[in-house]
């Protein structure tokens, strides 16, 4: 479906588009597929574009990712604002993977246009995805943050918690960034000690997920209980939980990497 490229092609009638004003995506609530948007549809409202990155190739079609001057008009009649929380699960998952690529290619864009070490103005690179400095010859590429997100188990019980800045009663894994010097496994035990208190061995790996909210890269797995009583760190997590597998309350949906992890274990479960 997705074939990533970094290599700007000649133009194209059959170009594609996703398109950020402001920092929301715009979909064209008119569209079969909302959040990519045709040239010739581009060019008909005539928005002034601020910043463009080639992405790669949508089903062979070459696809990019824009931002257009905030002062544009947008017909809310036919075009939606609002961000990737919107269309997640709602869209295939390699398209929202390719929204989330784009709207982190474009905030990196626009968050290096100086030098963090001499102050000079950044230019793009063809040759490469990168933002280079010619004075001191720094050169800045895409980042990502990679985390640890995994889900503590005790047989038929799930350890969930419910982060204290969810908006709904919902409960989830634990995650957590991983700090310098880290290891994988080193953050998911450090993280699970730290957020609920209790300790954890047996660690497999499940996937991993990008998640655009703003630039992690979610690696997920599974852990085994291995002692302690459940102590929440009331900064971060509201409240933490055992949860019998057939009594679970309200979790992530199955579109996120959190979601996955449960329900695979829980199919685990019922077909034991």
């Amino acid at each position: 479906m997705f074939r990533p490229d970094h290599i700007t092609p000649p133009s194209a009638d059959n170009e594609l588009h996703i398109i950020f004003q402001r920092g929301d995506l715009l979909s064209d609530m008119r569209a079969a597929q909302a959040c990519l948007i045709g040239r010739e549809q581009l060019e008909r409202h005539g928005w002034r574009v601020l910043r463009r990155q080639f992405l790669g190739y949508w089903h062979e079609q070459p696809c990019y990712a824009l931002e257009i001057d905030e002062v544009e008009e947008v017909d809310p009649l036919q075009y939606q604002r609002g961000n990737l929380y919107q269309i997640l699960g709602r869209v295939d998952e390699q398209l929202f993977a390719l929204a989330g690529r784009a709207s982190q290619v474009l905030d990196w864009e626009r968050d290096h246009q100086f030098c963090g070490r001499c102050g000079a103005r950044m230019e793009v690179d063809l040759a490469e995805r990168a933002m280079r400095c010619e004075p001191c010859g720094v050169i800045n590429y895409p980042r990502i943050a990679p985390c640890v997100i995994v889900l503590v188990t005790r047989g038929e019980e799930l350890l969930l918690a419910r982060n204290a800045n969810f908006p709904r009663p919902m409960y989830s894994t634990l995650a957590g960034f991983i700090e310098a010097g880290e290891t994988v496994e080193q953050t998911l035990v450090r993280e699970v000690r730290e957020e609920v208190g209790v300790e954890v061995d047996n660690l497999r790996y499940f996937q991993s997920q990008s998640w655009p909210f703003p630039n992690q890269l979610m690696l997920g797995f599974f852990a085994d209980f291995r002692g302690g009583d459940i102590v929440c760190d009331q900064r971060e997590i509201a409240d933490a939980r055992w949860f019998h597998y057939r009594e679970l309350p309200m979790i992530p949906p199955p579109s996120s990497v959190a979601g996955q992890l449960i329900r695979h274990y829980v199919a685990q479960l019922e077909q034991s």
